[in-house]
């Protein structure tokens, strides 16, 4: 054997005249040969917190894992047989032609262009205002007073969508939900300002398709903000009260002391949430649109979700399909804004 190999893992003993085994390498040795033993043994001690993970391990295969076999309906179509029983047949890429530059074009990049527009403006205007709203809830002295506050807020997080957009009808467009009865009060106070014209009044904000994207974005701050805002009130509620102390000594104010304070010891969590919002940026939820969208309003409420779900009437691999590019485009976004974070901010996701 090569003298170099036996110096890695043996030693000399000049007392006994021959080589022995390194102590080190004898522990080394011993540890890998108990890997296993050492993992059950852990495993067995804290069985109920493994426990607990087989839930969490059966949702992501069932919901996660399993539907990724149905990608493959996107590269076949459906032909029938002669005893009429549908058989698939590969096509390759031939139903993305078709969706993206042939008969369906024109629904497809229409949806595309909503979806993108709603995200853009639901990050623009939906983002900073958990971030607005942590800072506010730090600057309240009062616990019990903050505490009902951030109740409220928290409180249409976990009502039912369903509930929450029957609400805005109701609110918008009392017609929608009682045949023959008047607007509702919210347009009744948007009649009032001049920010809508009696005839949308009447007819109903639900109904007008200009109106659509207004409706969405505020439902969906009003909706997700004061929940969002749990993450960076605890960035906030983590500075130490020195960092305080120090900038009212060099006579930093209220507003100073949040730029030079806190936003500096958010930003790590605020760049972090921005990658996660952005690697989200067209996946929208197809119940809320569902639910608050109108025939006539098709022409901005139509995103990829809802184009998919009345897609699958008609064809259901087509309807593979958009979100399928919904997803590798959300995954490319991820990837570029992680990227970018890295380089510009020095804090990434991986």
């Amino acid at each position: 054997m090569n003298k170099k190999i036996i110096d890695d893992y043996l030693v000399y003993d000049q007392s006994a005249g021959h080589y022995v085994m390194d102590p080190e390498q004898k522990i080394r040795d011993q540890v890998e040969k108990d890997h296993w033993k050492i993992v059950l043994r852990k495993m067995l001690r804290d069985w109920r917190l493994y426990l607990m993970l087989i839930p969490m391990i059966f949702i992501f295969f069932c919901w996660r894992y399993l539907p990724m076999y149905e990608l493959l309906a996107s590269f076949k179509i459906n032909l029938t047989g002669t005893n009429k029983v549908a058989e698939q047949h590969l096509v390759g890429f031939n139903n993305f032609y078709t969706l993206m530059f042939g008969s369906y074009r024109m629904q497809f990049w229409q949806a595309f262009r909503n979806t993108f527009v709603l995200s853009a403006y639901g990050l623009l205007f939906g983002f900073p205002v958990p971030i607005i709203l942590a800072l506010f809830f730090n600057e309240i002295k009062s616990n019990a007073y903050r505490s009902v506050l951030q109740v409220f807020t928290y409180l249409p997080k976990f009502i039912s969508t369903v509930i929450i957009t029957t609400l805005v009808w109701m609110l918008l467009s009392n017609k929608g939900i009682v045949p023959g009865a008047t607007p509702g009060i919210v347009s009744k106070f948007l009649l009032n300002l001049g920010l809508i014209t009696e005839s949308v009044a009447n007819q109903g904000v639900m109904y007008q398709a200009q109106y659509f994207r207004s409706v969405y974005i505020i439902q969906g701050i009003w909706e997700g903000a004061g929940y969002g805002s749990i993450v960076y009130f605890a960035a906030v509620i983590a500075i130490s009260p020195t960092n305080y102390e120090a900038a009212q000594m060099d006579g930093a104010g209220k507003m100073q002391q949040m730029r030079y304070v806190v936003l500096p010891a958010m930003l790590s969590t605020i760049v972090i949430m921005l990658i996660v919002r952005i690697g989200s940026l067209l996946s929208i939820g197809y119940e809320t649109v569902l639910l608050l969208r109108h025939t006539s309003t098709y022409a901005t409420a139509q995103v990829i979700s809802t184009f998919a779900f009345d897609l699958k009437e008609t064809d259901v691999n087509l309807a593979t399909i958009p979100e399928m590019v919904n997803n590798l485009t959300s995954m490319l976004l991820v990837i570029g804004a992680n990227m970018i974070s890295r380089k510009v901010t020095e804090t990434s996701l991986y």
